[in-house]
């Protein structure tokens, strides 16, 4: 597509973005989640994603908007727009899915989208990925959005270029976790979540979802600051991974939310006995600077298929089973005598 000129306001938009990626450190997940954010408004879009090429897929490791709930979503790289757009190395856009033999058009629909526009993510002249924005309707996009989203793909390869350190696996690795925990990030718990479900209903297993909602950061931040903050999540992380086994898999879900998948649990008892260890262990004595800090989490979860098979239903009642637990916790300390 030809180059077109961008008015001022939009590349300072674009400037200011860079100052916030800035602020991610080596966080790429949390990079890529940004760009997306800020794609989708930059060009009026209904949503946009970033997919990384892993093996023959295309797989959804951050999405805003319309595609927020589709992150671990996996395209074959042959058939989809994004997977020619690897390959040719070179923008690609659609306007209208059902007519464009070069979609997947079952995935399209799945998502929700009409149109969109795909451009190359690159890593050492090698496209890795594609920054993709999506709109319900046809005809959504046209060369300035292009050249929008060629300046924001840029910003990531180069989030890219300072994360990855060592070689190009290590791409997938800082893509997919947590910086400040190095437990799974929200797009990989996504993308296991959706495997493990659809595997407990081919071998009729069971699968727990568990959401831990830590309790007090935002006193021990006011209080001390964001480095016991900071310490006081880590601590958290290795807690609920020391309590894990091998085929589980705990992630940092944002802010001070985990997620946690148990597969192959026995049954709704079992769980219950698991969250009530964990909530055990990250309530232990924990000192920050020589300073006792308390920890404590809340903890609700959801069990596949007992309580349904879809992801988004599980993930809402686990949700509101750990806030159920908050709220009582609150109210059990409201109880209490001054």
């Amino acid at each position: 597509m030809d180059a077109v000129s961008l008015n001022p306001e939009v590349l300072l938009k674009i400037i200011s973005i860079q100052t916030e990626i800035s602020r991610q450190g080596l966080d790429l997940g949390g990079v890529m989640q940004l760009v997306c954010q800020r794609a989708g408004e930059l060009c009026n879009a209904s949503g946009a994603v970033v997919e990384l090429a892993e093996g023959e897929e295309m797989v959804y490791r951050a999405a805003s908007g319309l595609a927020q709930g589709q992150l671990g979503l996996r395209l074959g790289r042959v058939g989809s727009l994004s997977g020619q757009c690897v390959a040719q190395d070179q923008i690609l856009q659609c306007d209208d899915s059902e007519t464009d033999p070069r979609v997947d058009r079952v995935a399209c629909r799945k998502v929700g989208l009409r149109s969109m526009l795909v451009v190359p993510l690159r890593h050492e002249g090698q496209s890795v990925g594609v920054l993709k924005v999506i709109s319900s309707t046809q005809k959504a996009f046209d060369r300035q959005h292009a050249q929008v989203l060629g300046l924001l793909s840029e910003l990531i390869g180069a989030a890219i270029y300072h994360a990855v350190q060592y070689e190009s696996s290590d791409l997938y690795y800082r893509a997919t976790h947590d910086a400040l925990t190095n437990l799974a990030n929200r797009a990989l718990y996504y993308d296991r979540l959706r495997q493990q479900l659809a595997q407990a209903s081919r071998a009729h297993g069971n699968v727990a979802i568990v959401n831990i909602d830590m309790d007090g950061l935002k006193s021990i931040n006011d209080l001390l600051g964001h480095r016991a903050g900071d310490a006081a999540i880590r601590q958290v992380a290795s807690r609920i991974a020391g309590e894990l086994r091998a085929e589980d898999l705990a992630a940092r879900l944002g802010g001070d939310e985990f997620g946690l998948i148990l597969s192959g649990v026995r049954d709704r008892e079992s769980v219950a006995d698991k969250c009530h260890d964990l909530s055990g262990v990250i309530g232990a004595p924990f000192e920050f600077e020589g300073r006792a800090l308390p920890l404590g989490a809340s903890i609700g979860y959801a069990l596949c298929p007992e309580d349904g098979s879809e992801m988004e239903q599980l993930v809402e009642l686990a949700d509101q089973a750990m806030y159920r637990v908050k709220r009582a916790r609150r109210a059990d300390r409201a109880a209490v005598p001054a």
